[in-house]
């Protein structure tokens, strides 16, 4: 087809790049005796729950968000349970998205590992204009950090996201102006941005299964159905009308840290033991974001899954420790009192960049209030998943642990026990790497910055 024919040019060109199996590519980028594998990312105790699935792992039906017992039932002996590292996944989100902006300036971030773009340079340029410069991103972006990535473009977000997951993995997806409604229409209509479970049964109970299908209705059919504003916005983006420019979304508003335990807490000394981890591990991000907070958030999980949050406002904004930890630890509910507790998380919003003083000896604010009990699971975010997915981990000689040895370099600890422990060291930069058990203690051998398994020391 001509590439300057008329029905192949568009107005905007909106790209959505989603990087594919983003955990566990990573793993398999920075432990390279993982590739080719089935690499489950997630905690490994009886409430692990899976972050991540290569796609080698998701060809047994592994996936997402499924209960490390099953996933690791469905893979059987090949599978490798490696636990989350939050701080790789950040620094290679970094990488991919420098690499993203040296092409397209503003970008919009739906999470770590996927966002919007809409490159100037396209604006009403043809289809193959826009295929070759998204194979030139996914090309920027492999040569860079080793890793693939999906790139969907179409007129409008909606078009784009639908595309970059039909192009997956590893793939490029156009959708032409003249075949959009012809594409979009035949989908179910669950693929439709914003139509979940709920809503998507009831349209089902409706006789509506396709987008087309929804987007036949009248627009008052529409909201009648799901609710006059949402329900005439997801009719519009039925119909293909999307005009929702790509912008830089806004700082985040909360930073948080949050554990699912492997063992209920039913008493108030653990509870504030967690209280402090989760408070000092939300400070660690507080600190790298360089702001400061003035609310302190406590999110307690019970053991019927109801959720209790607490929060108070201190009178001036906080970066200490010590602060934000005592204010957290105010906010408890002893365990025998609210019954057991299976999930303890600290977060600080009302973050704010201006320091402020006060006349007053602390900063301590009062409990402002309780919040109605919720079901809301923690956000898919490289910053929560060390803990957000499994069980609290000490430090040690635990599986997949980075460490590293005075003669043998950085690695990664692939078993232990009965005073023993086998390393494999390796690092996305050496290849493959020989393994050895070292007897413990092992005076030579420590533990290490998983940043270093990246090995990105040399420009990007």
């Amino acid at each position: 087809m001509a590439k300057d024919d008329p029905r192949q040019i568009s107005n905007r060109w909106v790209l959505h790049l989603d990087m594919d199996a983003f955990f566990a590519s990573v793993e398999q980028l920075t432990r390279p005796t993982l590739r080719g594998r089935p690499v489950l990312v997630g905690g490994r105790g009886g409430r692990g729950v899976v972050a991540g699935a290569s796609y080698e792992a998701r060809a047994y039906g592994a996936r997402s968000a499924m209960p490390m017992h099953q996933a690791r039932r469905l893979v059987g002996a090949p599978a490798v349970v490696v636990p989350p590292r939050g701080a790789v996944y950040r620094a290679a989100s970094e990488r991919v998205f420098g690499a993203v902006r040296e092409s397209i300036p503003v970008i919009e971030m739906l999470s770590f590992d996927e966002a919007f773009g809409e490159p100037a340079e396209l604006a009403g340029a043809g289809s193959d204009d826009a295929r070759a410069f998204a194979e030139a991103l996914r090309e920027r972006i492999r040569r860079q950090t080793g890793l693939t990535a999906s790139v969907g473009a179409g007129s409008g977000k909606q078009i784009a996201k639908i595309a970059s997951g039909a192009a997956k993995p590893d793939g490029v997806l156009v959708i032409e102006p003249d075949r959009e409604l012809t594409y979009l229409h035949a989908l179910p209509v669950r693929k439709l941005w914003g139509i979940g479970p709920v809503s998507g049964d009831r349209l089902a109970r409706l006789g509506i299964e396709t987008i087309g299908d929804f987007a036949a209705l009248a627009p008052t059919e529409a909201a009648s159905v799901l609710g006059a504003k949402i329900g005439l916005a997801l009719h519009e983006l039925a119909r293909g009308i999307d005009e929702r420019p790509v912008r830089e979304r806004a700082e985040a508003k909360q930073i948080s840290s949050e554990s699912t335990l492997a063992v209920d807490i039913v008493d108030l000394v653990p509870l504030r033991e967690e209280i402090s981890r989760a408070a000092a591990d939300a400070h660690r991000r507080l600190s790298t974001d360089g702001r400061l907070a003035r609310t302190v958030v406590l999110k307690l999980r019970r053991a019927d899954m109801s959720v209790l949050t607490r929060s108070l406002t201190l009178a001036v904004g906080a970066a200490d420790l010590v602060d934000l930890t005592a204010a957290a630890q105010r906010l408890a509910l002893d365990p025998r009192d609210i019954g057991p507790i299976r999930l303890v998380g600290v977060g600080y919003s009302g973050l704010t960049t201006a320091e402020q003083f006060t006349l007053f000896d602390s900063p301590a604010g009062e409990v402002i209030g309780e919040a109605a009990p919720d079901d809301d699971s923690p956000e898919l975010t490289a910053a929560g998943l060390d803990s957000a997915f499994g069980e609290s981990q000490e430090s040690g000689w635990a599986t997949g642990s980075d460490v590293r040895h005075n003669e043998y370099g950085h690695g990664w600890v692939q078993g232990t026990g009965h005073g023993v422990v086998t390393v494999r060291f390796e690092t996305r930069a050496t290849g493959p790497g020989i393994a050895r058990t070292f007897t413990l203690p092992e005076p030579f051998l420590q533990i290490a910055d998983p940043l270093d398994s990246l090995d990105w020391n040399e420009p990007g």
